[in-house]
């Protein structure tokens, strides 16, 4: 099942049961399963959700992610130093981008940057 972000939330994309991809089943011009009509309505639905909200809260919430990722990856035994780096250095790229025009959560996401470095130099320090 896949999922949309919106600023309330996930949304799951519900596809109804389709048979293996064959001559006999319903495809787009991707190659992807046909959505019914209710389905393309709420994907419509949820996309003028997301294009309603600003970016800024989306950007937010994506790079909440992207630190959610880092200490998932720093948090693992032993800890995967370079997925954790590749997750920080997009985070830490995407608000030095951003710098100014994130919204409210600036401060924090700044915050929430120089913390997931901090812990992850502290754990490659432990390593070594």
């Amino acid at each position: 099942m896949s999922s949309l972000w919106t600023p309330d939330g996930e949304r799951p994309i519900r596809r109804d049961a389709s048979p293996p991809p064959g001559p006999e089943a319903g495809f787009d011009d991707e190659g992807g399963p046909e959505l019914s009509v209710q389905e393309q309505e709420e994907l419509l639905a949820m996309q003028r959700e997301l294009a309603d909200a600003p970016a800024a809260a989306v950007v937010a919430n994506h790079c909440v992610g992207l630190f959610n990722l880092a200490a998932l990856h720093l948090s693992q035994n032993p800890p995967n130093l370079g997925e954790a780096s590749l997750a920080i250095d997009a985070l830490g790229g995407v608000a030095a981008a951003c710098q100014g025009r994130l919204g409210p959560d600036e401060p924090d996401l700044i915050e929430a940057v120089r913390q997931i470095r901090l812990a992850f130099v502290q754990i490659q320090a432990g390593l070594g």
